[in-house]
């Protein structure tokens, strides 16, 4: 099959192409390549990669042309001059729908967040939600992914947290009561994606992953530690409000520790799936537990 991937050079969306290339799949990886992250993954091969902006509608048809399936990877947990929640899920939503309709794709998979929903003062989470609706009304052949928190090589949490902690054995939680995670490995996701791409099951739903496992994030911090070599940390609990201040000076910084919406999805938890999601079936429900080999793997050289 011919699939085109959006926000292709992303954490999802670069672990995608490399799997769906190794089984012997045309992949068209299209990305504005504004930000990369895990260049120690090397580009696939049997994959055509096309910049473009996710609101060129026209572009992205071109791109979609003779693909079978579109996935929808294209996001982001952070704003500045280049781009926005709105630019980039609402926007981004409504011209990839669009341009799958004009390149005659008649199947879509979008990959959104576990938490998304339209009644939380949280830009991230309602200009997510609205992007959803775009593709459930979209009248195509559609997926909805809600994903937890996802790690693995190239990631936010093992990159951001593993640099932290070799520097500093001290870890804040985000509120004086922690919220639990359940973390879903890249591979385990990569396999729902896949699986929603090329076959019919998944079909015109909304799908929640979460992870085999439950803890607080604390826990998730203290295993980084010690797979670091450093098993003793030091767990700090700091209100709400002392985090979104520091998000606030960390989004002055080149590469921010944590933003306003990360923060929010900290504070909500991170384990639970809303009531419009499915659970998956069982083959395709995440197994890799997060391990100190899991870790390893996918820590910053």
């Amino acid at each position: 099959m011919k699939i085109a991937i959006t926000g292709g050079t992303g954490f999802i969306g670069k672990h995608l192409a490399r799997d769906l290339a190794s089984r012997g799949h045309e992949v068209v990886v299209i990305s504005r390549g504004l930000y990369t992250r895990g260049k120690e993954i090397s580009s696939p091969e049997k994959a055509t990669f096309i910049s473009a902006d996710i609101n060129d509608t026209a572009a992205l048809a071109r791109a979609f042309a003779g693909c079978n399936a579109v996935a929808h990877c294209a996001g982001t947990a952070t704003e500045d001059e280049r781009q926005s929640f709105q630019r980039v899920h609402v926007d981004g939503a409504r011209s990839v729908v669009e341009a799958a309709k004009q390149a005659g794709v008649k199947r879509l998979v979008l990959v959104s967040f576990l938490r998304v929903r339209p009644d939380i003062h949280s830009a991230y989470h309602t200009t997510k939600w609205e992007g959803e609706q775009i593709v459930r009304e979209s009248g195509l052949d559609y997926t909805i992914i809600k994903a937890g928190l996802v790690y693995g090589p190239g990631d936010h949490l093992l990159h951001n947290l593993g640099n932290l902690l070799k520097k500093l054995p001290v870890f804040a939680t985000v509120g004086l009561r922690e919220r639990t995670v359940r973390l879903i490995a890249v591979d385990d996701l990569v396999a729902i994606i896949r699986a929603a791409l090329l076959e019919d099951r998944l079909s015109k739903q909304t799908v929640a992953v979460v992870g085999p496992d439950e803890f607080p994030i604390s826990t998730a911090a203290r295993r980084i530690s010690k797979t670091l070599g450093k098993p003793f940390l030091i767990v700090l609990p700091f209100p709400v409000f002392a985090q979104r201040m520091l998000a606030w000076v960390s989004g002055m910084m080149p590469t921010p520790l944590i933003s306003d919406s990360q923060v929010q999805m900290l504070a909500d938890g991170i384990s639970v799936p809303l009531p419009d999601s499915r659970p998956l079936p069982d083959d395709l429900a995440p197994s890799t537990h997060f391990t100190e080999d899991e870790i390893r793997k996918g820590l910053p050289a």
